[in-house]
């Protein structure tokens, strides 16, 4: 594979200079991103080195193999969907600007998606953002928005055109967390934690230099953020047996002896784990360079289903056990979004699979419309302004 042995240089020069047992993690993450190593496919000097992102697989099982830190673990909103919209759709000096300490966790990000009357149907959003001089006043309500409590930077979509149509009338924004007006409230879940909140913003000033794309552009802009969130999501490609799965299989070798039904579901599940192991490593090489496109609805789809149907077959081997959960009410960490802490948390976290990341029936909608060409549904506010559109 063209590129591959320059790649495999450059993973021997870092790991002979940087020890990940001993370097911070920060440090060493910096000087990955500095090689072109953090995202391969990316540009020179955006942290890649222009070449197939099929070579980013053997970096990772390299890197991680040396027990270097995960990117994807300390900024899970920022390296997932955030860095291939910046890198996509940025300017130059956007690019320089956010994606180093991006990707070092230097600076968490979150993104402004979802409000109270805006999830599913996210095009008909009502946050402002009004032009005033060289920036713009942002007013507004986002909801579930993940990590916005530790979050430096947020991508903000707003209404910039109440008189265009609801997909054209919208515009993306970096929005720094810590302006005044800014305002991030936590919203608890069944879990105990917090990883989500609700943000409220209050006249905050939005330099036009912190504009992604182009006035009215934000729809397209978008577009490539979902479909990279739900690659995180639902496409990360684990080892044979490894991951959810894997933690299954150890609960159930740990009850030692247990029906022998259980066994027949284990390996039902397993297969499933599988399948989806094979169907992202296949979706990996139909990727385009930081857009993944529709198909991405079809990980995040099985992800979720899958995950639900794991964690709930862990919570039936433990028993009466399975009911109890030891641990309270916290803030979520970055590294602690989603992760499975033991079986309990794993099964309450799961049931939000099939919101985050785009609904499950939105995302089958998506499959419908643009994979399969199926006939879409009657939209009546298709060709309506924003302004005319009815709300709730």
């Amino acid at each position: 594979m063209p590129g591959e042995p320059e790649v495999q240089d450059l993973i021997d020069g870092l790991l002979a200079r940087c020890n990940p047992a001993v370097e911070a993690a920060e440090d060493f993450l910096g000087a990955q991103f500095d090689l072109g190593l953090a995202w391969v496919h990316f540009d020179q000097g955006c942290g890649g080195l222009g070449l197939s992102p099929k070579l980013q697989k053997a970096i990772e099982e390299r890197l991680y193999g040396a027990g270097a830190p995960h990117p994807y673990l300390r900024n899970p909103v920022g390296y997932g969907p955030v860095a291939p919209t910046i890198h996509t759709h940025g300017r130059p000096e956007q690019r320089q600007r956010y994606l180093r300490p991006l990707f070092t966790g230097e600076e968490i990000w979150c993104q402004l998606f979802s409000e109270p009357g805006a999830g599913s149907d996210l095009a008909s959003l009502a946050t402002r953002a009004i032009p005033d001089g060289d920036q713009w006043i942002v007013n507004g309500q986002k909801v579930w928005t993940t990590m916005a409590h530790r979050a430096r930077w947020g991508l903000l979509l707003a209404r910039t055109d109440t008189e265009a149509r609801k997909h054209a009338g919208i515009t993306c924004f970096i929005v720094d967390m810590r302006s005044p007006g800014v305002e991030v409230r936590p919203l608890y879940q069944m879990t105990g934690g917090a990883e989500f909140n609700e943000v409220y913003l209050t006249d905050v000033a939005v330099g036009d230099g912190q504009r992604l794309g182009g006035t009215g552009e934000g729809w397209r802009v978008s577009m490539t953020t979902m479909a990279n969130d739900r690659v995180a999501i639902g496409g990360k490609i684990r080892p044979r047996g490894g991951g959810v799965i894997g933690k299954a299989v150890d609960i159930y070798r740990q009850r030692g002896d247990v029906a022998p039904a259980a066994r027949v579901r284990l390996m039902q599940l397993w297969v499933r784990a599988e399948v989806l192991r094979l169907t992202n490593l296949r979706a990996q090489h139909l990727r385009a360079r930081g857009d993944p496109g529709p198909d991405s609805a079809i990980a995040k789809i099985m992800s979720t289903e899958l995950n639900q149907a794991i964690s709930s077959f862990a919570v039936d081997l433990l028993g009466p056990e399975g009911m109890l959960k030891p641990d309270g009410y916290a803030r979520a960490r970055p590294e602690e979004a989603g992760h499975w802490e033991n079986p309990q948390h794993a099964f309450l976290r799961s049931r939000a699979n099939s919101l985050e990341g785009g609904t499950t029936e939105i995302l089958k909608n998506v499959l419908g419309d643009r994979v399969l060409g199926l006939p879409g549904d009657v939209r009546v506010d298709r060709d309506l302004p924003w302004s005319q559109v009815p709300r709730g």
